[in-house]
């Protein structure tokens, strides 16, 4: 099948061609003409997949096929895509630029962490086409700086991540400020109960379309486990870049403390490196990302929420310095390498204290991740197990991305989603509702997400690995 047969304009079809793509990935095939047809859709697709293509494609013809009754005047926003993450806006925003190149139409990445004004300027203008995170879109709302009653497709993109991070209250609000009329896409990586229950209240008679089971791993990308004593991961990591020669490599770690110190040592073993997380300034956070996609630096130390959306074509190696608590989000991780039609690696280097998490994702993964070892790096058998609380061990240990007595009050193993304080909390959403101005400085309340977003203040980490 190409995307000739999908019913997409010429435009369209030149704008893709130009993009180096000829045939649409099964999510592809099966998303755009049930988006053509003006029928809201509930899709399932794994990172990587060409989800993104999915949806802009058949909302951009959608959009340029009635351009000409809003030409005149301010435009209106006619198509409103939420995403979770700084970054996945991002990514989004540039398949949107990309696709519509050759049609009239405008569109605008808005999300915190940057300053509001220049946003506003841009929204004054007229956009047809807004990607945007929650927070900062109720921002602008509250600020009147933009008007949503004529949007006429919504598309919720990872909403599994977005209910994780604890947006629903948000979607919800800026639900109540769409018209009752509209076109609804929702896409996400699996169908939890929690999604089928926001399907519910937010699709009329969806077509429901899915391309990979429930947390899966895409059979592209290579699995292996190495077992390891916590103190030596960093320097079996940088045995291993140094002597396969790596150039890219994508390392996950659950705290941005320990994404710091890892990258700190990497430089110090000779290896560039840049982290990637939550209380990084959205410039320098862009900076490490380009600089990666950009071969300037070999290896890019991120958290989960920061990576999510980073998408990099052809991304050889992703390692887990350390398992991430929920086992799903181990899906996610991996799904940044072996994109599309590539091949990838997935290491992880797990010590004592991880082995309940490898069980766990094992279970996900329904098969055991084969073993490999490199002599020399052994476990030492007489390291006993620290037990993990709340995503973080009791006693302190190896590395500092892991140590429990180091880290700040109320911060937990995955340094994204703690609970913060109550004080924090009413910080926090009093720097929401006045547009946030000192997150662009990254300073930003432990409590917020990385994506600069309030979170939903009374939910807990959906998984407790205690």
């Amino acid at each position: 099948m190409s995307f000739d047969s999908l019913g997409l304009n010429a435009d369209i079809l030149r704008a893709v061609a130009e993009q180096g793509y000829n045939q649409p990935t099964p999510i592809q095939q099966q998303a755009i003409p049930v988006v053509l047809a003006g029928r809201d859709l509930m899709a399932s697709a794994q990172t990587g997949t060409g989800k993104t293509a999915g949806f802009t494609l058949p909302l951009l013809q959608l959009l340029s096929s009635s351009t000409a009754q809003h030409s005149k005047g301010r435009r209106p926003i006619r198509a409103l895509i939420l995403t979770p993450t700084r970054e996945l806006a991002a990514q989004v925003g540039e398949n949107v630029q990309a696709y519509s190149k050759y049609l009239d139409l405008r569109s605008l990445v808005v999300f915190g962490g940057v300053s509001i004004n220049p946003q506003m300027m841009k929204l004054r203008g007229g956009v047809d086409v807004l990607v945007a995170t929650p927070g900062r879109l109720l921002d602008l709302e509250h600020q009147n700086a933009l008007d949503l009653s004529q949007v006429e497709i919504l598309v919720l993109d990872e909403a599994d991540r977005m209910l994780d991070m604890g947006f629903i209250h948000d979607i919800r609000r800026v639900l109540a400020r769409l018209p009752a009329k509209r076109q609804n896409l929702l896409f996400s990586a699996t169908f939890s109960d929690e999604i089928k229950d926001l399907a519910v209240k937010l699709l009329h008679n969806p077509e429901q379309v899915s391309v990979a089971r429930r947390n899966t791993a895409s059979e592209q990308i290579t699995q292996h486990v190495h077992f390891v004593d916590k103190k030596r991961k960093r320097e079996l990591l940088s045995f291993l870049i140094g002597r396969d020669n790596w150039q890219q490599v994508l390392v996950f770690t659950r705290t941005k403390h320990g994404a710091n110190h890892l990258a700190e040592q990497l430089n110090k073993d000779g290896i560039t490196a840049a982290a990637i997380h939550g209380n990084k300034s959205q410039g320098a956070r862009t900076r490490a990302l380009s600089d990666f996609k950009q071969n300037n630096i070999r290896v890019l130390v991120a958290t989960d929420i920061a990576a999510r959306g980073i998408d990099i074509s052809e991304l050889p190696h992703v390692v887990n310095y350390e398992l991430p608590n929920v086992p799903e989000d181990y899906v996610h991780r991996i799904g940044r390498t072996g994109r599309a039609a590539a091949t990838g690696e997935a290491l992880s280097l797990v010590c004592v204290d991880e082995h309940k998490l490898l069980r766990d994702i094992e279970r996900v993964l329904k098969r055991e991740i084969p073993r490999i070892a490199i002599a020399g790096y052994e476990p030492d058998p007489s390291i006993k197990a620290e037990p993990i609380q709340n995503g973080r061990q009791q006693r302190g240990g190896g590395n500092g991305g892991s140590r429990g007595r180091g880290a700040p009050q109320g911060q937990r193993g995955n340094g994204e989603r703690s609970q913060p304080a109550a004080g924090e909390r009413r910080q926090a959403e009093g720097q929401r509702r006045q547009g946030a101005p000192g997150a662009a400085r990254g300073t930003r309340p432990e409590g917020r997400s990385a994506a600069g977003e309030p979170r939903n203040k009374t939910r807990q980490r959906r998984a407790n690995p205690a």
